[in-house]
């Protein structure tokens, strides 16, 4: 499989997590902010084949920045075989002026606090 094809599952992981737990792209943008990736990373562990069944599993890290900071576990179906990790880092930046910001926006203390992650 071809390597790039790995990140576009972190998309559709965070994607996930975000309709799952209320923290979606729309959500945020709704609350003035989007959020750029700054950083992602990708660790090839083992090749995916076309074929194979996988799970993304998404986790999402709590940290003193405002940002957003995930890890991800590419697994197969039945979690017998990790093929690949990584993390991504996300910003927030105000969705009309792009300035960055520097503290946590009061949604996302709202949403942390909602979900127990102190």
């Amino acid at each position: 499989m071809w390597h790039g094809h790995y990140l576009k599952y972190f998309e559709d992981g965070r994607e996930a997590f975000g309709e799952k737990y209320g923290i979606s792209y729309l959500d945020i943008y709704n609350n003035g902010y989007v959020t750029p990736l700054i950083s992602i990373n990708c660790k090839y562990l083992k090749p995916l084949n076309y074929q194979d069944k996988i799970l993304v599993e998404t986790s999402f890290i709590n940290v003193e920045a405002a940002k957003l900071y995930f890890k991800y576990r590419i697994l197969s179906e039945n979690y017998d075989t990790v093929f690949t990790e990584g993390e991504s880092i996300q910003v927030f930046l105000n969705k009309e002026s792009r300035a960055l910001q520097l503290t946590h926006p009061d949604f996302f203390m709202d949403w942390k606090k909602k979900n127990g992650i102190y």
